[in-house]
């Protein structure tokens, strides 16, 4: 009746130090932000929302908020209100000549800026 029961022999889970130690390290090394950012997103949805303040940019599918935020400031100088991240989904397409292919999927970054900020997006 061993199998069915509800204890586990479980190892105790390593100490917090070295986790926190990693932590640190990983702060400390910080990626470019030609890393974090690849590219400004532009669409027609992206430019109707830029007149809100808000930049839409294709980031780093390892890139957390905080990570494309400081990129944002060291780019272009200034500090984000918010940001969203959301991930893209692969998409299957069909070329002109007949052939099917994937377009790639990826994540992408909603920048959300003070009201007197503006990024000029060429």
């Amino acid at each position: 009746m061993a199998i069915w029961s509800n204890k586990k022999n479980k190892k105790p889970a390593a100490s917090p130090k070295k986790a926190v130690s990693e932590k640190k390290l990983s702060s400390v090394i910080a990626q470019p932000a030609k890393d974090v950012l690849l590219r400004p997103r532009i669409t027609e949805k992206a430019s109707l929302l830029s007149s809100q303040n808000i930049y839409v940019f294709d980031v780093a599918p390892r890139a957390n908020k905080k990570e494309i935020s400081e990129a944002v400031f060291r780019k272009y100088g200034f500090k984000s209100i918010k940001v969203n991240i959301t991930s893209v989904k692969e998409k299957r397409i069909l070329s002109r000549r007949g052939t099917s292919g994937m377009k790639s999927g990826g994540k992408k970054a909603l920048v959300y800026l003070k009201k007197g900020d503006k990024i000029e997006i060429a």
